[in-house]
């Protein structure tokens, strides 16, 4: 599923994570709003998502992911493999066009409805259509720097919006603390 709508990015670095967006809604050629959040916290702060693709549609899988966060009490991994099962088995969810990325402070996932769960590798992961440059920046910064997730998110995010047209530079990056 190719989107060309947004671009969101999930680091963890040092028992610290941070995921972010930018900020861009494109109906068709057209910008139809520079200050969207496409990222929020779940499940009492302790699991950050995000998302491209349609608005509605990724309201509802967020709604449905966090009741499986609920079910599997915060285990993440579990969660999210029940929610790719459910997403690609269910004959509405599976028409929903969106991929999430969700994540706490030991892992990293992306979901799709084709029933993909990809951990991030190496701490990172991104989807939407700046996420290739978004994702270099950040294994860049990732592997010549001492930055802090959410420094290096922010950074990287910039990057993307230089370069692609369906991506702004109007970012918002959530962060997380691991646990003690």
């Amino acid at each position: 599923m190719e989107l060309k709508a947004t671009t969101v990015l999930a680091v963890l670095r040092d028992g610290k994570g941070a995921i972010g967006s930018d900020g861009q809604v494109t109906l068709g050629t057209t910008v139809v709003k520079s200050g969207a959040v496409k990222v929020r916290t779940l499940f009492g702060g302790r699991v950050l998502a995000g998302f491209a693709g349609g608005v509605a549609d990724a309201l509802t899988l967020f709604e449905k992911f966090e009741g499986h966060l609920e079910r599997y009490r915060g285990n993440l991994r579990r969660a999210t493999i029940e929610m790719a099962r459910e997403w690609r088995s269910d004959r509405i969810l599976r028409r929903l066009e969106a991929m999430l990325v969700v994540m706490d402070a030991r892992e990293i996932f992306t979901v799709s409805g084709n029933g993909d769960v990809l951990e991030g590798d190496g701490g990172i992961a991104a989807v939407g259509s700046g996420s290739p440059y978004a994702l270099a920046s950040a294994r860049t910064l990732m592997r010549h720097t001492d930055l802090p997730a959410a420094t290096i998110c922010r950074e990287a995010l910039g990057v993307a919006a230089e370069i692609c047209i369906y991506t702004n530079d109007n970012i918002t990056v959530l962060e997380m603390e691991g646990e003690e």
